[in-house]
């Protein structure tokens, strides 16, 4: 007799590349090479000591107990004003429904909404989630290209041939990750009318709205009319405020989907950390100056590494709108972004992602995280012009 079977929408599920390659790295910093990271997308700035202290103080009170699945009232609260601010209307804090991180708020809607026969449209190359999620929830997922010439925005002429009635969910990434890339509001209003035409939902990742350069603002598909009772937005709190070991995050939904979310959420987690929510509420409401100076110091280590990687010969990159990742065009060199990606690692202790470890149409490019210092970044690129010379 045979051992039991998994199913196969999570037996086929791909492992996130990163951490692949983060345990190769590791293991040639055991054996004593000295490796660059660039491959997790992490910020390197300490989470902020008055954040730290309100967990430590939460904790101190006793803090450490079953609380509302959905979140507590104060941060909920915070986070609705967060986002009228965003879309420019009013959000009720039971349209809001915090989670462990933001993965669940992206896993949970997603489950809520999508069943057998059901397509969802994600961008590819694009975060690895989003096609595991969809797989999970028995959909099937129909990738929209990224346009490096339109500043890596969607390509609308692929969305409006893929789209149909079979179409659930749109999900959307701005500022992307792997890119860097924005959606232009003009490309966002597209979207918003093709969604209202074939009646489907939209799901906007916004983990990185807070993080755009050049005094440019990152727009949200929620801020469209008619898009507010169709719309999911996903934010975080482990990018802007360098909490990603806290592991809090939050969506935000028509009332009508946050309770269906918020009772998956009591069978899958039962409860997000009270004291990690305090935490957040601290980082929501206090001062934000300081994210105002990480970002300062991002756009120079951006400017750094785009000068850098456009002096190689056969690589070019254009400076991402947003986000700390660099996503360099390196189909000059006439090999495969995998085969590039594995020979930085092993012959110049240079960890980074090829493209395809967010989709196939990620061939022909690498993925830098530059949440690294200067003097890192700089040693990075000359062993990559070493390497690839």
């Amino acid at each position: 007799m045979g051992l039991p079977g998994i199913a196969f929408s999570v037996e086929s599920i791909e492992p996130e590349s990163a951490y692949a390659v983060l345990a190769k790295a590791q293991a040639l910093e055991r054996a004593g090479r000295d490796i660059i990271h660039l491959e997790i997308g992490e910020p390197d700035f300490a989470t902020e000591q008055r954040i730290s202290q309100a967990g430590i103080d939460s904790i101190n009170a006793g803090q450490t107990r079953y609380n509302p699945t959905a979140g507590i009232h104060p941060l909920r609260e915070a986070i609705a004003t967060e986002i009228s601010r965003r879309c420019g209307r009013r959000i009720s804090e039971n349209e809001v429904v915090v989670g462990p991180g933001a993965k669940p708020l992206l896993f949970l809607p997603t489950l809520a909404i999508v069943e057998s026969g059901d397509e969802v449209i994600y961008p590819d190359p694009g975060f690895p989630t989003y096609e595991a999620m969809v797989r999970v929830a028995g959909g099937t997922g129909v990738p929209l290209p990224l346009i490096e010439a339109n500043g890596f925005s969607i390509d609308l002429d692929v969305m409006r041939d893929r789209i149909n009635d079979r179409t659930k969910l749109i999900v959307l990434n701005s500022p992307s990750n792997p890119t860097g890339g924005v959606i232009p509001f003009s490309d966002l209003e597209e979207v918003a009318k093709l969604a209202q035409r074939h009646n489907c939902w939209v799901l906007s990742d916004e983990i990185y709205s807070r993080m755009c350069f050049d005094g440019a603002t990152a727009p949200s598909i929620a801020a469209i009319d008619g898009m507010a009772e169709r719309t999911i937005v996903v934010d975080g709190f482990s990018k802007t405020y360098a909490m990603t070991g806290w592991r809090l995050g939050y969506g935000v939904m028509p009332e009508r989907l946050a309770a269906k979310v918020s009772l998956l959420a009591v069978h899958a987690f039962g409860c997000t950390a009270h004291f990690t929510q305090f935490a957040g509420l601290e980082a929501m409401t206090g001062t934000q100056a300081q994210i105002d100076k990480i970002m300062v110091e991002y756009q120079q280590r951006r400017d750094v590494l785009i000068d850098g990687l456009n002096s190689i010969a056969g690589i070019s990159c254009q400076k991402p709108a947003g986000a700390f990742y660099a996503f360099p065009n390196v189909k000059s060199l006439g090999e495969s972004c995998e085969t590039i990606a594995d020979r930085l690692l092993a012959d110049a202790g240079v960890a980074l992602l090829p493209g395809t470890a967010f989709g196939s149409a990620g061939e022909g490019y690498l993925r830098i995280c530059f949440a690294k210092s200067i003097p890192e970044i700089f040693q990075a690129v000359e062993r990559m012009r070493a390497c690839l010379g």
